[in-house]
């Protein structure tokens, strides 16, 4: 990956890399130039979308314009709801820049990021912003990707944004399905279900998007894992009020989803909050309840064993005014607990989790970092962090492991 940065920020860094492992050379002391250099947003060269092509709109059809040659859609356009905004009212970032973690100074140890890594390029973006934005069309590890986040089911989820030769970029629609955001491709203006990844009105109808995992993870310990790693910074291109949550209180487990007029499974109150994973149509949903008993859950989703972990220490975006001062909800991975051949059972442990077979502990990202298998990676398992209204509506057909 090629990062484009100043001279000036290079220089910075490098200083700053030079001066933490040399206690010989009292003398030196950073400038203001330099601390300035520092923070200097870093772009990233970003894969060019595709360009727009005559195509049947999903926008027009859930405005109810004439649109000639359509595929039949997935979903009743009568069932797409108008959360409010016109598309692009809540805007996309298409040009992200970043920071160096050892640069930000805007996020507390405890806020909630969401995590994802492509072939070593670690990326974090933190819900502060998201919230805002919703998508962030990005470039990691070589492969367009967006990044999105809805808060009205809280769920954060990424797509490789490459299909049958296209590059496609995607904006916020304004509508809503199930309470959770549509988005739509700015190519031929189909509609797609953030929570599916599906094309469901337009061109594309029908068509899948690939989904990448990530993790809702505390800043702390993404930083600590990563400092290596990009983080999303607030030099959007907006004015927004970032670090204060517009969704105040929504979080509440007694209380009603925005927009929402499917029947609640009664299996769980509709904010119930849960860890979802599908796999080749299989399904399961583990209750936050259960993981805060236990911290690890096992379990075995379209015929693989995977591990679901929980950790203290995150807070929740949508609970206090600020996104710093939510209650803590914790953070959880989901991974194939399996390493160089051999099955690991795990438990949780003061600093993160131990393995039984060799006695080593791991982060919730899946990174052993003490122990016999520092440096080893368990394989992340795509999954959703997000309230039970919105994972029962859309895959009904779900296993409850409590």
């Amino acid at each position: 990956m090629r990062r484009s940065v100043t001279s000036a920020a290079a220089a910075a860094l490098v200083l700053a890399a030079c001066a933490s492992g040399n206690d010989g050379d009292a003398g030196t002391t950073p400038t203001i130039s330099d601390a300035v250099a520092a923070t200097t947003p870093i772009t990233v060269d970003q894969v060019e979308a595709s360009p727009p092509a005559v195509a049947a709109s999903g926008l027009d059809i859930v405005a109810g314009r004439s649109v000639d040659d359509a595929p039949e859609p997935l979903v009743d356009p009568s069932e797409i709801r108008s959360g409010g905004p016109p598309p692009d009212g809540i805007p996309s970032i298409d040009d992200p820049t970043f920071l160096a973690p050892s640069a930000v100074r805007f996020l507390e140890e405890t806020e909630p990021v969401v995590a994802i890594e492509v072939d070593g390029d670690a990326r974090a973006y933190p819900i502060q912003i998201l919230m805002w934005h919703e998508l962030v069309n990005d470039t990691i590890g070589g492969v367009p990707v967006t990044v999105s986040y809805c808060p009205l089911c809280n769920s954060a989820v990424a797509y490789d944004r490459r299909l049958d030769g296209r590059v496609l970029e995607f904006g916020t629609s304004g509508r809503l399905w199930n309470s959770a955001l549509v988005m739509y491709d700015r190519q031929t203006e189909t509609l797609w279900s953030h929570f599916t990844a599906q094309g469901i009105i337009g061109e594309l109808t029908g068509e899948q998007l690939q989904t990448l995992p990530v993790a809702t993870v505390p800043w702390g310990v993404w930083r600590d894992a990563n400092p290596d790693g990009l983080v999303l910074s607030r030099d959007t291109g907006f004015e927004r009020d970032y670090g204060r949550n517009p969704y105040l209180g929504y979080d509440d487990i007694d209380g009603t989803p925005f927009l929402f007029e499917g029947d609640i499974d009664g299996r769980y109150t509709a904010m119930t909050r849960i860890v979802g994973v599908e796999i080749d149509g299989d399904a399961v949903a583990v209750p936050l309840a259960r993981l805060r008993e236990t911290g690890v859950v096992d379990t075995e989703v379209g015929g693989t064993d995977v591990v679901v972990l929980w950790q203290a220490g995150t807070a929740s975006a949508l609970d206090a005014d600020d996104v710093a001062g939510g209650s803590d909800v914790g953070a959880t991975g989901v991974f194939v607990p399996v390493v160089d051949g051999q099955r690991l059972d795990f438990e949780p442990a003061d600093d993160g989790f131990v393995d039984a077979q060799t006695g080593s502990t791991w982060n919730i990202l899946g990174e052993a970092f003490a122990g016999a298998l520092t440096g080893a990676r368990l394989d992340a398992v795509a999954h959703v962090d997000t309230f039970w209204f919105a994972w029962s509506a859309f895959i009904p057909d779900t296993e409850i492991v409590d």
